[in-house]
């Protein structure tokens, strides 16, 4: 279950426009999210469908049933708990996730259900010991209504969760309060990527998730 999901069914516009307000920091995540390539796939945790529509997924699954509301109708939305998806096994050729697993109660249990309905994972986080990490959460502890809910993680912890990573993709290198435009992704290494303020992990299908 999301963490803390009543905030977003209460200000799913609030979210939502946080897009607009930050648009370089949209475009470079965008960017690093579109270079590992997860078009025709779902996304888990889509919210406002942000990613999932740009990129050319099919699908979303969120809790939230006013996020959904705000998503784009040419995508095919679920509401659904990331836990107990509510799809077939194998289903998609990718699986997405971005900044998900610091909102769940259960972030490798997502994860496997994520290994079972597609061939490839791709779950993109905000570094914890970032300084776009430290930010959040920083943020957080003053009572911001969205990153007082979210758990933030380092890229190994992420990695722990799953058979190692094929591949590491990451943007946002410049610090707060970021780049005046959008930033081009690199790939890059783990302990590389810790630095960077939004880092995408492949999983290739194969393996399960570690419980």
């Amino acid at each position: 279950m999301w963490r803390g999901v009543e905030v977003f069914r209460q200000r799913a516009a609030d979210y939502d426009r946080w897009y607009e307000r930050h648009q370089a920091i949209y475009r470079s995540e965008l960017a690093a999210v579109e270079r590992l390539g997860c078009g025709g796939g779902v996304e888990i945790g889509v919210g406002t469908g942000r990613f999932a529509a740009p990129l050319g997924l099919r699908a979303g699954v969120d809790p939230a049933r006013e996020m959904l509301r705000l998503a784009p109708r040419d995508l095919d939305l679920v509401e659904g708990v990331g836990e107990r998806l509510p799809l077939r096994n194998g289903a998609y050729p990718c699986a997405l996730l971005v900044v998900t697993l610091c909102f769940v109660d259960d972030p490798a249990a997502v994860l496997r259900e994520a290994a079972r309905v597609a061939q490839r994972v791709v779950a993109c986080v905000v570094p914890k010991n970032s300084p776009w990490g430290r930010l959040y959460a920083e943020l957080g502890a003053r009572g911001h209504p969205f990153y007082s809910k979210a758990k933030f993680y380092t890229l190994a912890e992420v990695a722990a969760m799953a058979p190692g990573p094929a591949r590491v993709v990451a943007t946002l290198f410049t610090p707060p309060p970021g780049p005046d435009a959008p930033e081009d992704p690199v790939d890059t290494g783990i302990d590389e990527a810790e630095r960077a303020g939004f880092a995408c992990l492949e999983f290739k299908r194969g393996k399960t998730p570690h419980p």
